[in-house]
């Protein structure tokens, strides 16, 4: 039988508890192999744990009344729907009679009476994770016909209402006589004598008990809905990966709104928890070389320069100059030092790429490119976290460039050497001989555009404040594409900073 998982998502319930929020939901799971089982995801601001019921407790037989459960606490019980005969059961009860939704007749060898967990005086408390406690009669039938294939009821069974049903039963009293079995049933002793001291009510506190079977820590946690190192998205799943290498599984669910909310849920607690690491780091460091952004991206892979055959997990760090990829997040502040891979921020380009120019099925993607290496090809899971990686970007561009002040490069005008600086206060400036005289200077304002062969010649062209004529400047240089980004830097660092409302955020940062 294959698992519709759809049926199987229930909404997700939020509590708080002395100021700490935490959420519970149904969902399938598997190893990406075997066929998906039910559990409960727990969800809290620092952990994500998969739990499945305690079922310590004798299990019941397949008949649907000589074996009720002893213990009066909430069981969850999953039906398949059969073609004829539905899910099997019928009830009776409901708000209106100031009842509970009772299963009133199981049908031998139909969809209850085959999970052997159901009884005759089950309370129905929830269906698919919905509580029902509050319906009417009519709407608990309509509830439970348009509840799916796979069926989730959460009951709890009351052993003073047995025998009523059970007499019921053997006098067999029609099943649409809901009105005058209630009566009956609110006449019974049995009833009356357990329910005398306080109204009948099982819309109270679970009282299940759930069994931890994974742990996964948020801090810095990996969260991706591809097929791990693959381009290839699960449609409706994902997976949690931990910093100590614990992993949730495969979290499936076909509600899709539902899926949405769990993947928000969960990516906000990390994202909380890394800038909250993030802030920790930085009060080691001055600020022109604390941390802008932490957080997991996937590098493409080349295989014998083929194609893109795999993806890696990265973990980016941009830091004062540096933008840098660690294998695992750094764990301490010296970590920070051990980077797979580092570049200076101001001598690289960083380019979103366009959705038409994707190399596969990955969305989401970005160029990295530093000068005299080849151009990195990286991806995130959502639009929100490439656009933090762009903006946090921008802001790593404005602090290398003002804590670096100017760069000069060593270039030839006209035959002779010289040297081309870049000044953040100043512009662009050509100075030659070895008296460094100042041969002109423009500021970065009056560049009009640029360019150049693609190995080393470049052409400047600045507009003169006074005349308005346009000025061309040849030049070449050796490290030309080292230049060029450099000089990208530079624009792009006094274009940011001239934004008040971009540069307020910097400053607040």
């Amino acid at each position: 039988m294959k698992i519709n998982a759809s049926k199987m998502a229930t909404p997700i319930e939020e509590k708080v508890d002395q100021n700490l929020k935490t959420r519970t939901g149904m969902v399938m799971i598997s190893d990406g192999k075997s066929k998906p089982e039910l559990a409960r995801l727990h969800l809290s601001m620092e952990m994500i744990t998969i739990q499945r019921q305690d079922t310590t407790t004798p299990a019941p037989t397949p008949t649907n009344a000589t074996h009720p459960p002893i213990e009066s606490r909430e069981r969850m019980v999953q039906i398949t729907r059969q073609k004829v005969g539905g899910l099997g059961l019928s009830i009776k009860g409901g708000a209106e009679h100031k009842l509970p939704i009772l299963i009133s007749r199981i049908y031998k060898d139909q969809a209850a009476d085959a999970t052997g967990q159901l009884f005759v005086g089950d309370a129905i408390i929830k269906v698919n994770g919905e509580y029902i406690t509050a319906c009417p009669h009519d709407d608990a039938v309509n509830i439970l016909r348009n509840a799916g294939d796979i069926v989730v009821l959460t009951v709890k069974h009351y052993r003073a209402a047995t025998p009523f049903l059970q007499k019921q039963l053997s006098r067999e009293t029609p099943e649409s006589d809901n009105d005058a079995t209630c009566a009956e049933l609110k006449a019974d002793e049995n009833w009356k004598s357990v329910n005398s001291s306080r109204p009948v009510s099982i819309s109270s506190e679970p009282e299940n008990r759930w069994i931890d079977l994974v742990s996964v820590p948020l801090m810095m946690a990996y969260v991706t809905r591809y097929i791990y190192g693959t381009d290839k998205l699960r449609p409706n799943a994902f997976e949690v990966r931990g910093l100590n290498g614990t992993t949730t599984g495969i979290i499936h669910c076909d509600d899709l709104a539902i899926l949405s909310q769990w993947l928000k849920y969960i990516t906000d607690n990390v994202v909380g928890l890394t800038s909250l690491q993030m802030k920790l780091f930085n009060r080691n460091f001055p600020v022109g070389e604390r941390i802008e952004y932490m957080g997991w991206v996937n590098e493409g892979v080349i295989n014998n320069h083929i194609s893109w055959q795999s993806y890696k997990p990265r973990f980016l760090v941009l830091k004062g100059t540096e933008v840098m990829l660690f294998d695992s997040p750094p764990l301490n502040v010296s970590g920070l030092t051990k980077a797979n891979v580092a570049y200076k921020v101001y001598q690289t380009m960083f380019r979103v790429v366009k959705e038409s120019e994707t190399v596969d099925s990955r969305q989401h993607c970005f160029l990295l490119q530093s000068s005299g290496h080849e151009p990195r090809y990286l991806s995130v899971e959502t639009r929100q976290e490439l656009l933090r990686i762009e903006n946090s970007w921008n802001a790593a561009i404005v602090t290398s460039v003002i804590k670096l002040g100017r760069k000069t490069f060593a270039v030839s005008h006209h035959g002779k050497t010289g040297g081309l600086t870049l000044d953040w206060q100043a512009g662009f400036s050509l100075t030659e001989g070895a008296e460094a005289a100042v041969i002109w200077q423009y500021k970065f304002s009056q560049l009009r555009g640029s360019s150049d062969d693609g190995k080393s010649k470049l052409k400047l062209h600045f507009q003169d404040h006074e005349t308005r004529t346009i000025e061309t400047k040849e030049l070449e240089c050796h490290v030309l594409q080292s230049l060029l980004f450099c000089m990208h830097a530079f624009l792009t660092a006094k274009v940011a900073s001239v934004d008040p409302t971009f540069l307020s955020s910097i400053q607040q940062a």
